[in-house]
């Protein structure tokens, strides 16, 4: 009995060595899993080709573009009802708590940005962070090639394009506006702490009319800080317009809302004259 035992268990050993020791068991073992296979980052053309199928209606529309592996563009695009020739605005709205990630931080626009342009017939543009600074070379690619399909592809008046945001998004208003002023009419940067541009040591004059608006209790921002920063980009030669909004500290955006409106006109009236 214990020959046959022995004589089965070295049958057993048999099979499993030719099994266990074959090259194709080698090869399930080292082969990637579907699901860690990592694909090429999307051209840019194949991104834009994508936006321009987007069906855009009238009114709300969150869309998201893939743009690589897990990794996409999420946006909200609020279009106005707008005839097939007709040019209007867009106002591109970079959201705060940038280094929050957060799905739906792009959709957060019904308090300010869309009460603000009520009665402005106007494209809104809001992109997602996705967790990464405004300044971050990815989000910089998001937002000017969303600009640039947006004017390729929408009924946006390429001369009318403006860049809003609150806090970290006023931070990013600012830094667009400093940075890429062939796509911005205008910048308005709300509850903001934007480091000026220098090169060389020399401070950057910021080539677009800035209308910054900073809260006069803003703890985290303080408005001495930001007053100080628009008098040395004054100097340098910037078009700034300063505004204290009284009595508001940094976490109330909503309240910032008479505010905009003021920003939304000294737009008609002084800029797009």
């Amino acid at each position: 009995m214990k020959y046959r035992i022995k004589g089965a268990l070295s049958i057993l050993a048999l099979i499993w060595c030719l099994v266990g020791c074959s090259d194709s068991f080698l090869d399930n073992e080292t082969a990637p899993a579907p699901d860690t296979i990592e694909f090429p980052a999307l051209t840019i053309e194949q991104i834009e080709n994508d936006f321009s199928k987007l069906s855009v209606q009238t009114g709300v529309n969150d869309f998201s573009l893939t743009i690589a592996n897990n990794q996409t563009w999420d946006f909200r695009l609020i279009s106005p009802e707008i005839s097939n020739n007709e040019l209007v605005p867009l106002f591109v709205n970079l959201h705060g708590g940038a280094l929050t990630p957060r799905d739906d931080a792009h959709k957060n626009t019904a308090c300010l940005i869309e009460p603000a342009l009520e009665n402005t017939k106007a494209y809104i543009l809001s992109p997602n962070s996705k967790g990464l600074l405004w300044y971050d070379p990815s989000n910089e690619s998001q937002v000017v090639h969303l600009v640039n399909f947006a004017i390729k592809y929408l009924n946006v008046d390429p001369d009318r394009v403006v860049v809003v945001g609150y806090s970290d998004g006023g931070n990013g208003s600012w830094f667009f506006s400093d940075t890429h002023p062939e796509l911005f009419s205008a910048g308005i940067p709300m509850a903001t702490a934007y480091g000026l541009s220098y090169e060389n040591g020399i401070l950057q004059k910021t080539e677009i009319p800035l209308y910054v608006i900073q809260g006069e209790l803003d703890a985290l921002f303080p408005f001495t800080n930001t007053e100080s920063a628009v008098e040395l980009s004054t100097g340098a030669g910037s078009d700034i317009t300063l505004i204290k909004a009284i009595g508001l500290t940094h976490s109330v955006p909503c309240e910032y809302l008479p505010y905009l409106d003021d920003a939304i006109e000294w737009l008609k009236n002084s800029v797009w004259e």
